[in-house]
């Protein structure tokens, strides 16, 4: 088990101020991996100091200068991908495949888009008499969570350095290590001391200090609706600009006339991927009632394919969940539906056969669920599907939109134009239609309480920018 005592801050790696320390378990095994600092209110004056102090000058840098060194930073990504994968793996359960392919590889796509961004983004325009200036936000609070733990880092990191901010990180607790391998690749990409900074520690220590910190001038945090929620109260109470992505309750909507076995089967896909801890997951399959049994049993068959296992083994597709509180949470949701009158079509809340430890929950698929019931309108945030019927397209309409959130969703059809008509009703940030693909250029956020503000492609640059205009 390593200790670690240090956090990054102004360049270098400097000893925590408190003695406390934070254990990261194994999730498959429920050993200890290691401990990091828990940082305390004095950490963060130091990094916000060191980050404030840096401003000025990097601020100041060319857009040839920030290229450099942030190519310099993708290519540590590159060379470190496969130490990203097995850290991923070991500290959040990710099964290895699925962490090389999108823990590893999807950071280093999105820091690739914003390169090509930022060696074309025009930070001054003609207005009219005027000539209007993109400048950088100050300094960012990055507050990010444990499901995707390096993919939200490089999201909220690399544009705002692109911006020509500088960046204070304050990583999930649950998944501090491969923070920490962010930082060291950061330290050997030969940015200027206090353009990055690092606290590991607890949201109700760190990430507080940081919301209502004077000297931050932005917050952008990924995580929970109701963190989110009191992050932007203390953010507000300053003044500070806040980028939320926050939580979500996807519907994949399949329309009659699509290819149902399809639509199934990549909704079961999407939903367990990362033992369904996802906020974009479709964790909502509606059909058409005279589909309903069908799709069903498409469901079931499809869900017996996942069997958990140790994430270490590249055959396993479905791994355990990050904690135990959150395996008695999911379960908890399972349990409860059931009470309910739901039926299940798969899994259930019991521990897989053959795991007598670890935090592992079976691949599970609900029917007959009320709509208005607390497993079809909450964020599970585990590998649960719930099925539901409709009679016809306002009545899937109804229940798609029928939720406090609106991040993502999904539309199958026979053809694209009425999947689209049907999507551009949803009430929702980012639609995938008939099983269109991720794009780090396209903007991510969602309406109502999925957040506000977008990351990816210029529109992420844009929430660390602010505009001044000269009129002439």
């Amino acid at each position: 088990m390593q200790h670690y005592a240090d956090h990054y801050i102004g360049g270098t790696w400097r000893p925590a101020t408190g003695p406390d320390t934070i254990e990261v378990i194994d999730p498959a095994t429920e050993q200890p991996l290691a401990a990091v600092p828990a940082g305390t209110r004095a950490d963060v004056d130091a990094a916000v100091a060191a980050a404030r102090a840096a401003a000025p000058g990097w601020a100041a840098t060319t857009r040839e200068e920030r290229l450099a060194a942030l190519t310099r930073l993708r290519d540590g990504l590159v060379a470190h991908r496969a130490e990203i994968a097995t850290t991923v793996t070991a500290e959040l359960g990710t099964p290895i495949g699925f962490a090389d392919a999108v823990q590893a590889g999807t950071p280093i796509a999105v820091a690739t888009a914003y390169l090509d961004v930022l060696a074309s983004y025009d930070f001054e325009e003609k207005v009219g008499n005027s000539t209007v200036y993109s400048e950088p936000a100050g300094v960012v609070a990055a507050v990010t969570p444990w499901n995707y733990p390096l993919h939200l880092i490089v999201a909220k990191v690399v544009p705002a350095l692109a911006a020509g901010c500088t960046v204070v990180l304050k990583p999930s607790e649950e998944t501090p290590l491969v923070a920490r391998l962010f930082a060291r690749i950061v330290d050997g990409a030969d940015l200027p001391p206090g353009v990055f900074n690092m606290v590991t520690g607890l949201g109700t220590v760190v990430g507080a200090a940081l919301a209502d910190h004077p000297g931050i001038d932005l917050v952008s945090f990924t995580g929970s609706t109701a963190v989110g929620r009191a992050i932007g109260e203390s953010a507000g109470r300053g003044i500070k600009r806040v980028a939320l992505e926050l939580g979500g309750k996807s519907a994949n909507v399949v329309l009659p006339g699509a290819d149902l076995a399809r639509a199934v089967n990549v909704n079961i896909a999407n939903v367990f991927a990362n033992t369904g801890q996802t906020c974009t997951a479709w964790t909502r399959l509606l059909v058409h009632r005279d589909q309903y049994e069908e799709a069903l049993a498409l469901a079931a068959t499809a869900a017996a394919k996942y069997t958990p296992g140790d994430p270490a083994d590249p055959a396993t597709r479905l791994g355990p969940l990050v904690s135990a509180r959150q395996r008695e949470r999911v379960r908890g949701y399972i349990t409860g539906a059931v009470e309910g009158g739901a039926r299940l079509v798969a899994g259930g809340p019991e521990q897989p056969e053959g795991l007598e430890r670890g935090y592992y929950v079976r691949p599970t698929v609900l029917a007959d669920v009320d709509p208005d019931s607390a497993a079809a309108q909450e964020e599970i945030f585990g590998p649960v599907l719930v099925v539901l019927p409709y009679r016809d397209e306002a009545h899937a309409l109804e229940i798609a939109n029928g939720t406090e959130y609106g991040l993502a969703g999904a539309v199958w059809a026979a053809d694209d134009e009425t999947a689209a008509a049907f999507a551009r009703r949803m009430d929702t940030g980012q639609v995938d239609i008939n099983g269109g693909r991720f794009n780090p250029l396209a903007p991510f956020g969602g309406y109502k309480n999925s957040g506000v503000g977008r990351e990816l492609g210029r529109y992420g640059l844009e929430e660390f920018l602010q505009t001044k205009s000269l009129q002439f």
